[in-house]
C-alpha cells in the first residue's frame, strides 16, 4: 500500500479564446501536485503558458513540459509520421519555450512529459524513446520524465540514469499488456468509479483491464486529464478516497534521483 502519491494534470490546454477542459484550470490546481502545462504545438500559447506558470507557482505545484505533435486541429491525437530526431526537435522546442517563460515567473522546471499520440508513441518506440533521452540529458539531466512502468520509454530513461516517474491513468483504461485504450475524445466518468479505481491501484497495485483480467501496476504519479468531463469532480472524488484511505497526496520528491524506477 502506498503511503503517499503525486496527482498529475494537463494544464493550459487553451489556444486564443478558445479553452479545453470548461476551463477548470482555476479550480484544480490547488488540488493537483505536478502540472503537464502545453507548450504551444497542440494547445496552448505564450501567454496561457505563462499565466498557467503563475498559477502553478503560486499553489507550489511542480511545473512540467506537455510538448504534443504539431497538431493543433487534432488536439495532438492524431499520429503523425516523422524521424524521431525531427519529433525530439520539437518537444526540446517546446520544453525550452516553457522553460524561459518560467524563469520570467521565477520559477524552474521539474518534468517534461509528452502528449497524447506522442506519448503513446514513444511508449512503444525505442528510437525515439533513446532519442528523448539523450536529447533530455544534454539540455537537462535532472529533469524527470514522466512515463508508464510498462513502457520502452522508462526502460531506456532507466538504463541511461535519466530520472523518471511512472503514471497511473485514473480516467483511461488499461489493455492486458499495460498499455492505455487510446482515445480521440474522453468521456464522462462515474467520479465514485474513478476513485475506487485509483484506491485500489494504490492499495493492491492492480487495474481492471478491458480484456478482464486484472493487471499489476506500478507508479508514482497518478493522472486526471483536465479535459476529461467532469474532471473537478472526479479530483475530488479521488484526493477524498485517498484520505478516507490514509493515502496522502503530495508532491515529488526534491531530489530527482529519488524518482528513479
Amino acid at each position: 500500500m502506498k503511503a503517499q502519491i503525486d496527482l498529475n494534470s494537463d494544464m493550459g490546454e487553451g489556444f486564443g479564446p478558445w479553452r479545453i477542459g470548461d476551463g477548470v484550470d482555476e479550480a484544480l490546481m490547488p488540488l493537483i501536485t505536478s502540472a503537464n502545462i502545453a507548450t504551444g504545438f497542440h494547445a496552448g500559447d505564450p501567454n496561457i503558458m505563462r499565466q498557467t506558470v503563475r498559477m502553478a507557482r503560486e499553489q507550489g505545484v511542480g511545473i512540467g513540459a506537455h510538448p504534443g505533435f504539431r497538431d493543433l486541429v487534432g488536439f495532438g491525437r492524431r499520429f503523425i509520421t516523422a524521424p524521431p530526431e525531427e519529433l525530439v526537435n520539437d518537444m526540446i522546442y517546446q520544453l525550452g519555450a516553457l522553460r524561459e517563460l518560467a524563469t520570467l515567473e521565477g520559477a524552474s522546471l521539474q518534468h517534461i512529459k509528452p502528449h497524447g499520440a506522442l506519448y503513446l508513441l514513444a511508449y512503444r518506440d525505442e528510437a525515439l524513446s533513446r532519442a528523448l533521452v539523450t536529447a533530455l540529458q544534454r539540455v537537462e539531466p535532472g529533469l524527470r520524465l514522466f512515463c508508464m512502468a510498462s513502457s520502452v520509454t522508462c526502460r531506456v530513461a532507466m538504463e541511461m540514469g535519466q530520472p523518471v516517474v511512472r503514471e497511473f491513468y485514473a480516467d483511461r483504461d488499461y489493455d492486458q499488456s499495460g498499455a492505455l485504450v487510446f482515445v480521440r475524445r474522453a468521456t464522462a466518468l462515474d467520479p465514485a468509479a474513478v476513485a475506487a479505481k485509483v484506491v485500489r491501484a494504490c492499495v493492491e497495485g492492480t487495474v481492471r483491464t478491458v480484456d478482464g483480467p486484472d493487471i499489476a501496476v506500478d507508479f508514482d504519479s497518478v493522472c486526471i486529464h483536465s479535459d476529461t468531463p467532469g474532471a473537478l469532480a472526479l479530483v475530488q472524488a479521488t484526493r477524498q478516497a485517498l484520505q478516507e484511505r490514509g493515502i496522502r497526496v503530495m508532491g515529488l520528491p526534491a531530489d530527482a534521483a529519488a524518482a528513479l524506477c
